[in-house]
């Protein structure tokens, strides 16, 4: 196995309220509904486990599962850091935050995250794989705001 991973950042101003934003980021089943490629997200105290669905990264179908511990910093900062069960070995994980803030016309939204793979493939493979890890990112970032702001019935102000 070879350890890959990729990163992504975004921001925008969304017309709704930052507590109203905040509901929906600490829910996990929430947040499982409006996340294109996430089965479920199951939360056992401050530990959320989530259950990806088939994904296909270079022709390697990969259906990751990892731990996050969440860190809640009610109503500014969500931050999560992947933290598996004690004996357990988890191949995928998750580190990065959400900031919220307030701002004429809503609250700007900030997140950035590192998505890290164990997959069998070569480490001469790895701009590939960052690329193609990159795409389903993307994928994800863009649907997940998409529902997000059909949820909260809000649009992107910037």
């Amino acid at each position: 196995m070879t350890r890959f991973s990729a990163t992504t950042q975004a921001e925008a101003v969304v017309s709704a309220p930052r507590s109203e934003i905040w509901d929906v980021l600490v829910d996990p089943a929430l947040v499982a509904e409006l996340t294109p490629f996430v089965r479920r997200i199951a939360a056992d105290g401050d530990h959320w486990h989530w259950e990806l669905s088939g994904l296909k990264v270079l022709g390697v179908g990969v259906a990751p599962s990892f731990t996050e511990l969440m860190v809640l910093d009610e109503p500014e900062r969500i931050e999560f850091r992947h933290d598996p069960p004690d004996g357990g070995s988890e191949r995928s994980g998750v580190e990065g935050w959400y900031a919220l803030s307030e701002v004429e016309g809503g609250t700007r939204l900030v997140t950035s995250l590192e998505i890290t793979l164990d997959l069998p493939l070569p480490r001469a493979s790895g701009r590939a794989v960052r690329a193609a890890m990159g795409g389903v990112i993307d994928q994800m970032g863009e649907r997940f705001s998409k529902n997000l702001l059909a949820h909260l019935d809000a649009t992107k102000v910037a």
